[in-house]
């Protein structure tokens, strides 16, 4: 009887410890899908093209959602035709990003990058710029979703 009682609650342990590890693991994965969120569409911003624009844009806008995804349909038309009529070519890098908080399906990261910009057919050298965001992320379904940003100066 006490060997069976002893069992039970081995069994029990395992079964607990086995959910716990699940759950902690599954947080561990949601944060680091919310930093590769917010890393990649930095770095969908900073990558814009005239010869891409259409998809260049898609890919902002795919990313996003709520304040931040309306921002953008409210400056498509802009950009791109900025970006046709200067022949942008706009390459961007990602340089760091990281947790700053995360709060059930919201987390806020911070992101670091650079892009050069020319612009072809021209003789000005590029340019060269550096960028810093506090950024939303949201998680909508299984995806992960920039809600806000926010350039840091």
């Amino acid at each position: 009887m006490v060997l069976a009682l002893l069992i039970v609650a081995l069994l029990g342990a395992a079964f607990w410890l086995r959910s716990a590890l699940a759950q902690a693991q599954a947080e561990a994965d949601d944060r680091e899908a919310a930093i590769r969120a917010a890393g990649s569409h930095a770095l969908d911003l900073l990558s814009v093209g005239h010869r891409t624009v259409d998809s260049d844009i898609k890919r902002i806008l795919d990313t996003s959602t709520g304040a931040a995804k309306a921002e953008y349909a409210r400056n498509v038309t802009t950009l791109k035709e900025t970006t046709l009529r200067n022949k942008v070519l706009q390459t961007g890098a990602l340089r760091a990003s990281g947790l700053v908080s995360m709060k059930g399906n919201v987390a806020r990261v911070m992101v670091v990058g650079d892009a050069v910009i020319r612009w072809e057919g021209s003789k000005q050298p590029p340019q060269e710029r550096f960028y810093q965001w506090n950024m939303e992320v949201t998680k909508i379904g299984t995806a992960w979703l920039v809600s806000k940003t926010e350039l840091v100066l």
